[in-house]
């Protein structure tokens, strides 16, 4: 990380020194260079800052589940966690997803369940859904809601989310790749 001074001023026209950093993260398979204030979320990071703004801000306190991506394989709440935490770190997000053009098999049973109604957490959903299937914590429904529990949907669509897991995995989809 580099840091780059920059002198702004408080309310009250003082000066005050900010520091930037420059953080290198591998996202989606691609290396990208962020500079920012050191206390930017990773959220703010993918969203502002690379423009990937397929990961959404729900609730920005970790409660909703909408900004779900994966660091280093494991499912992270985006707005809890800073872009400068993930310096050299593997970032997945829900813009990546798809491979050759085609889209996760997940996210084509979220289609065929109509796992998605106004579709806001759906991008969560699906991301904390893959590292379901990769942590192999699908055996039953009641295993799937369980796991699934920390990703809200307001619409009400959690029975075609568990149908969308269930199909994906009885089709061998811990295998799927992001």
């Amino acid at each position: 990380m580099t840091h780059v001074p920059d002198v702004q001023t408080t309310g009250a026209g003082a000066p005050r020194t900010v520091s930037e950093v420059t953080t290198t993260l591998t996202v989606n398979g691609e290396q990208r260079t962020v500079s920012a204030d050191p206390r930017v979320t990773l959220l703010d990071a993918l969203r502002d800052r690379l423009g990937l703004t397929g990961t959404k801000k729900g609730c920005d306190q970790g409660a909703c589940g909408a900004c779900t991506v994966h660091v280093d394989g494991k499912r992270v709440l985006a707005c809890l966690t800073l872009a400068a935490q993930c310096e050299g770190r593997e970032v997945a997000t829900i813009d990546g997803l798809g491979r050759d053009g085609e889209p996760h098999p997940l996210q084509k049973a979220f289609v065929d369940h109509d796992g998605f109604q106004c579709g806001y957490c759906t991008p969560g959903q699906i991301m904390s859904a893959v590292a379901l299937l990769e942590e192999g914590r699908t055996r039953t429904d009641v295993e799937i809601r369980e796991f699934m529990s920390g990703n809200l949907c307001r619409c009400g669509a959690y029975p075609n989310i568990v149908a969308a897991i269930r199909q994906v995995a009885s089709e061998g989809g811990s295998d799927a790749r992001l």
